[in-house]
């Protein structure tokens, strides 16, 4: 088995910095670029579409509830049509940048709080999934969760996800912090190996739990994302 590795990027807003995506971009193969509700603004997004594209790394477009204060790590209230219509100016946000540097857009990832209320609340990934639907994008989600329910039987092609540097807890859910801490890469390496080809995951309190992982996340502003990064790819024979 195969598992590539995406990163969440791009997120850096007017002055201020998240992540050092210039040195993780090339051990990835697919960048998760910030669409300006939780992160990123419009020189930030172009310039790191053109790093993705000097490396020859595939965009997905990375979309968030309106949070940006809050890094779109917290819930909102928010109806089906509200959803859609908010994931659908982000993609046209970052379609523009990928146009204009001739790339195509190749997927789509929820971010933070929003990810978490799709594998959860049916109308919101309906409306994740009505927002992919429009340039048929493949979507990135947590397997067994309404992720891979909704998005398969809506027709849409469904990339099974497993993060690196983030704890779930024993119901096999997510754990969303607020901030990244530093990670031992031989821990995060270790988690990744396991998804890959025993299709396990230990959960906070070491119970084990069946997993997919097709594409594997390490995020930018995770303090040692490079060496994490590193560390998989390792691990996995890449």
């Amino acid at each position: 088995m195969k598992a590539t590795l995406n990163c969440d990027m791009g997120e850096s807003f007017g002055l201020y910095s998240f992540g050092d995506d210039a040195a993780i971009m090339p051990h990835i193969g697919q960048a998760n670029v910030a669409c300006g509700f939780h992160g990123s603004d419009p020189g930030h997004m172009r310039r790191t579409v053109a790093l993705a594209h000097s490396h020859g790394v595939s965009v997905g477009a990375h979309v968030s509830l309106p949070d940006l204060s809050g890094f779109g790590r917290r819930e909102m209230q928010m109806d089906r049509q509200e959803m859609a219509d908010i994931i659908l100016y982000q993609i046209g946000a970052l379609k523009g940048f990928l146009d204009a540097s001739g790339m195509k857009l190749d997927y789509l990832k929820p971010h933070g709080a929003l990810y978490g209320m799709a594998a959860r609340q049916e109308h919101i990934a309906h409306a994740v999934a009505d927002a992919a639907g429009v340039y048929d994008l493949p979507v990135m989600g947590l397997s067994g969760t309404l992720h891979e329910r909704i998005y398969t039987e809506r027709g849409l092609t469904f990339w099974a996800e497993f993060f690196a540097d983030l704890d779930y807890d024993d119901e096999g859910r997510l754990i969303i912090t607020r901030d990244h801490q530093a990670v031992d890469p031989a821990l995060a390496a270790e988690r990744c190996r396991r998804a890959v080809f025993e299709g396990l995951l230990t959960t906070v309190s070491g119970k084990h739990l069946p997993v997919r992982a097709e594409t594997i996340c390490i995020h930018s502003d995770t303090p040692n994302a490079v060496q994490i990064a590193q560390a998989v790819k390792a691990a996995l024979g890449q």
